[in-house]
């Protein structure tokens, strides 16, 4: 029944629209004619209106052209312009890059050198340390030098002071035997040789007996200077000097080549000079005597008579 209803329907609205164009064509007839009528009185019209923008279309086109051909001039005459002004750009642009290039050159030249200057103070630091170290050690060696120095001369010292101890000893032991044995001669000889020795002695003795002292005494400047043996300190503290006083017939006394010889701290001792004629006869046997070291020679000083000194040389044997 659905079926039907929608078939007849359908079939109903198909024959409307046939019948509706035709009716509307019939109705139109009239109205068309009047229109081609008023179409061909207008025609012209429109021809006219038609070929109106035509020729305002071609007066516009050699405007147009013109206007072309100018924006092409200027188009011709702007494109340099560009090509200027990208160049200058291009040229700021690798000037900046220069720049900017340059910049970090000098800042890695700098840090380079910072770095440089760093390690170099960091090896003067370390060479300078070195070398504290090096005084440091050296100085040390050298007390430790020194020191073993001191060290040594003491013991050469201590060495020297005993060898000189002990020469002392054997020339004070020497001395006092030389003395027992002159004394023991002495006792030996006879009144007669005894006598004749004296006499001999004596007559040294007088023989160095100047006639006038003060014209014919020099002392060893005078005499060009000391060139004989001369005493060590150690030996001249010992048994020299005006605190030493002697006797010189207190020790032992030879007679040589003519001159008198005595002996003292183990060493001989002759006279350059003659002694003066107004001392004693015997002062040789009585006078208190000690041997100085002076002005670069020795003098023997006469306590009664301090204010000369006779020149002497000193013999070692």
């Amino acid at each position: 029944m659905k079926a039907a209803g929608v078939i007849s329907m359908a079939a109903l609205f198909l024959l409307l629209g046939t019948l509706a164009p035709a009716y509307a064509r019939q109705e139109q007839h009239p109205e068309e004619a009047k229109s081609a009528e008023q179409e061909e009185k207008a025609k012209p019209e429109k021809q006219q209106e038609k070929a109106k923008p035509e020729k305002q279309q071609e007066r516009a086109q050699p405007a147009k052209q013109e206007e072309k051909a100018t924006s092409e001039r200027r188009e011709e005459h702007a494109q340099p312009e560009r090509q200027r002004e990208q160049q200058q750009a291009k040229s700021q642009q690798q000037e900046q890059n220069q720049q900017q290039a340059k910049g970090q050159q000098e800042q890695q030249e700098q840090e380079k050198q910072q770095q440089a200057k760093s390690q170099q103070q960091k090896q003067q630091h370390e060479q300078q340390q070195a070398k504290s170290q090096q005084q440091e050690q050296n100085q040390q060696q050298a007390k430790g030098q020194q020191e073993q120095q001191e060290q040594e001369k003491q013991q050469q010292a201590k060495g020297q002071q005993q060898q000189r101890q002990q020469e002392q000893q054997q020339q004070a032991r020497a001395q006092q035997g030389q003395q027992q044995q002159h004394r023991q001669e002495a006792r030996r000889q006879s009144p007669q040789e005894q006598h004749a020795q004296a006499h001999e002695q004596q007559g040294a003795w007088q023989k160095r007996r100047a006639h006038n002292w003060q014209s014919e005494h020099r002392d060893w400047q005078q005499r060009g200077g000391y060139n004989g043996y001369r005493i060590p300190d150690d030996r001249y503290r010992a048994y020299f000097g005006e605190s030493h006083a002697f006797r010189i017939y207190s020790e032992p006394v030879v007679i040589y080549g003519g001159y008198p010889r005595f002996q003292y701290g183990g060493l001989w001792f002759g006279f350059a000079d003659p002694w003066p004629e107004y001392w004693a006869n015997n002062w040789y046997e009585d006078d208190d005597v000690y041997v100085v070291y002076s002005d670069d020679g020795y003098y023997l000083y006469n306590r009664r008579y301090p204010r000369d000194r006779i020149a002497i040389s000193v013999y070692a044997n």
